[in-house]
């Protein structure tokens, strides 16, 4: 079971719901983005802070590469473009 904090209404169930959905679905794209194009899930970083210094490299690569809007490109060839400079 979950507690979710909202100011919301209690009076409309639906809205809730959708409000919590639209925030996990935020949640599981950024994710998936990350483990298709960096293949995160089969990192071997765990010493130390490596992992979580990775983590951090891995979303200013992604939020570089989405800002840039210069081709129509996926994600995931924009960051195999950009290891060949």
């Amino acid at each position: 079971m979950r507690y979710f904090l909202s100011s919301l209404s209690a009076n409309n169930p639906g809205k809730l719901e959708h409000a919590v959905r639209a925030h996990w679905a935020i949640e599981n794209n950024l994710y998936w983005v990350l483990d298709v194009v960096f293949d995160e899930d089969n990192s071997r970083a765990h010493k130390g802070f490596s992992a979580a210094n990775l983590a951090v490299i891995r979303h200013i690569a992604l939020n570089l590469i989405t800002e840039r809007k210069t081709s129509k490109v996926g994600v995931k060839t924009k960051r195999l473009k950009g290891g060949q400079g």
